[in-house]
């Protein structure tokens, strides 16, 4: 007997891993999500693997619930053409900014920094890092 195990779709892992980035940002828990939805959390895991697809009703409840657009969802979205984005480039720092955002230390250090009132010192917070930054390409 053959189980055909069909890869998810890259537009459905797209969307999912947004999901979870928001969710993330929102120090919102899978379980949470699933109760404001009416689901299990585990339903929750498949759409954000992509493993499961999110129907259009289900997507337009997720952005009211995580306080975003549906547009959100699909925002550098593969194949999409329509962001005037060209080239490598764009596509690549847009993926760093979701990884960076998707790790523990990205989202603790955007969640306090977002807290910075004052646009001097968060400006001086910039500075301090990109000085950091450089100091560590030069070791």
């Amino acid at each position: 007997m053959v189980v055909n195990k069909k890869k998810p779709n890259p537009i459905d892992i797209h969307v999912g891993s947004r999901i979870r980035l928001r969710r993330t940002m929102l120090g919102m828990s899978q379980e949470k999500l699933g109760e404001s939805l009416g689901i299990t959390f585990q339903q929750i895991q498949k759409y954000e693997k992509g493993t499961n697809r999110v129907g259009a009703s289900r997507l337009q409840n997720i952005s009211n619930i995580l306080n975003v657009p549906v547009s959100f969802f699909f925002e550098d979205a593969p194949g999409d053409t329509s962001s005037g984005q060209s080239g490598m480039a764009e596509a690549s720092s847009s993926n760093y900014v979701v990884d960076f955002l998707s790790s523990s230390e990205g989202l603790q250090l955007n969640r306090a920094f977002v807290k910075i009132n004052d646009a001097k010192v968060r400006r001086k917070l910039v500075e301090l890092v990109k000085a950091l930054a450089a100091e560590a390409d030069v070791d």
